[in-house]
């Protein structure tokens, strides 16, 4: 327990005295994972609008499997990039491993599905009879997903907020893409789990403590925006 304690005071100091390496973590992290949840928002936001609005048989299959892919392990994504990325792989001659852009790249890939199927959920929950009166008033399709985003807005906005918080808090794929290296793909996350096997338990703690403290102003955004 005294250890423990410790510990944690060591942790609290290093975040008050804002320790130049758990900013230059916090911040590439922080970075990492706007930019991989945008570019995830600009594909996601309108296939999830599609897939909501259209009309077609397998609907229910396809909200099942957007639904699997959601819970993906971010290590399966992590193997099948580094296949893709690796000097061997199709996209090798890009030279894009253990970069930033490769991480950034995975965290892509996971928020894809998830920024896709909760806008589509968003958009299903929407009352039907929108659709019903905007046709009779002679809407086109773009004016029926306008106002179908207009309608299901704070849904989609939630769908981006889970889309960051999956990008920021994932491990396996960072550490299998990134390789973990200090100045330029270290994460918060893949931080984290190397300071603790190191035996430095309070820079851990600390870059944890942000972690929980990231999570925590995203939820209170998402009820003041659930609150309007």
């Amino acid at each position: 327990m005294h250890y423990l304690w410790e510990a944690l005071l060591a942790a609290w100091r290093l975040v008050s005295s804002a320790d130049r390496e758990v900013v230059d973590i916090l911040s590439r992290s922080l970075e990492f994972a706007a930019l991989a949840t945008l570019l995830a928002a600009l594909v996601s936001v309108p296939l999830g609008i599609v897939l909501a609005l259209g009309e077609y048989r397998l609907k229910r299959l396809l909200a099942a499997v957007l639904a699997t892919l959601t819970g993906v392990p971010t290590v399966i994504v992590g193997l099948v990039l580094f296949g893709l990325l690796s000097r061997q792989g199709p996209l090798g001659s890009w030279r894009l491993l253990f970069t930033p852009a490769a991480v950034i790249a995975g965290e892509f890939c996971l928020a894809v599905p998830i920024i896709t199927y909760f806008t589509f959920a968003a958009l299903e929950a929407v009352d039907p009879l929108w659709r019903l009166t905007a046709r009779t008033l002679g809407a086109t399709r773009v004016q029926e997903a306008a106002a179908a985003l207009r309608t299901a807005r704070r849904g989609v906005a939630a769908a981006v907020a889970v889309g960051f918080a999956r990008a920021i808090s994932e491990v396996g794929a960072a550490t299998i893409l990134g390789g973990n290296i200090r100045g330029s793909t270290r994460t918060i996350t893949t931080a984290i789990a190397l300071e603790t096997s190191k035996g430095e338990f309070a820079l851990g703690l600390a870059l944890g403590g942000i972690l929980i403290s990231v999570f925590l102003l995203l939820n209170v955004l998402l009820l003041r925006l659930r609150g309007r």
